[in-house]
């Protein structure tokens, strides 16, 4: 699959039909083909093929799912578009900056979903928490009012100047294995909660802080498949242990 392929746009909650369909024309202009929806109030409509303006196959192709997290399970990379917002601890990118490091990982052989929120309240914190690092556009401060289709043109005119300047594939440097996908870091994640609730890690004290600091660094960290299965080994040992000393 060409780098472009790997890149997906995944629209979440969209209020209005037919910004999908001119989110649509976006990608389509831009050479991209990957349209995601999630849980949109209204599936396209009529509306929506007549923004399209031609980009009918992307619509006919878009995939929907229930949820975010079932949106990008596959990805390696995952992206948040959204407004500065000190809610959830994310690295920021400017749209250059983000598109140049989407096209890489792509280029690696892995897939990557460029995300965007509803209309009026964008990605709550729980989808917030599915994305490696948030994109921020530099808008007029007075006036930072976006049109969801418009964010779209935006950071999809970015992802053709950076799939232009990559001008083919990159290899790795070395061979390893394949990279965690997201859903299995989000397994990890899961049994590392689980794992640190049974050994009383927290103290009584809420376990959402050190969890979010530890989520941050495990995907600094660019976890592969044997790693994660290490990692959750040790915990499988760890949630044992824990077991045998509870009995006693």
């Amino acid at each position: 699959m060409a780098t472009a392929g790997r890149l997906r746009i995944v629209l979440v909650g969209t209020q209005h039909p037919g910004n999908i369909g001119s989110a649509a024309r976006a990608l389509k202009t831009m050479g991209l083909a990957r349209l995601v929806l999630v849980a949109p109030e209204k599936a396209p409509n009529a509306e929506s093929f007549a923004l399209a303006a031609g980009a009918h196959d992307l619509l006919d192709g878009a995939a929907t799912f229930a949820t975010l997290a079932e949106a990008v399970a596959d990805c390696r990379l995952v992206l948040g578009c959204t407004a500065r917002s000190r809610r959830i601890a994310l690295d920021e990118l400017a749209p250059r900056a983000a598109a140049e490091r989407a096209v890489a990982e792509a280029a690696g052989g892995v897939e990557v979903a460029l995300v965007f929120g509803r209309e009026r309240t964008g990605l709550e914190n729980d989808e917030l928490q599915l994305c490696h690092a948030a994109v921020h556009i530099p808008a007029n401060p007075d006036y930072s009012s976006l049109n969801l289709a418009a964010a779209v043109q935006v950071l999809t005119y970015e992802l053709r100047l950076a799939l232009l300047a990559a001008a083919g594939p990159v290899e790795p440097a070395e061979p390893r294995d394949p990279p965690a996908s997201h859903a299995q870091l989000e397994g990890l994640f899961a049994q590392l909660g689980e794992t640190l609730e049974a050994i009383d890690f927290h103290k009584g004290r809420a376990p959402e802080s050190a969890m979010r600091k530890l989520r941050r660094l495990y995907l600094r960290a660019d976890l592969d498949e044997r790693e994660v299965r290490l990692l959750r080994g040790i915990l499988s040992d760890a949630q044992r242990m824990a077991m045998l000393a509870g009995r006693r």
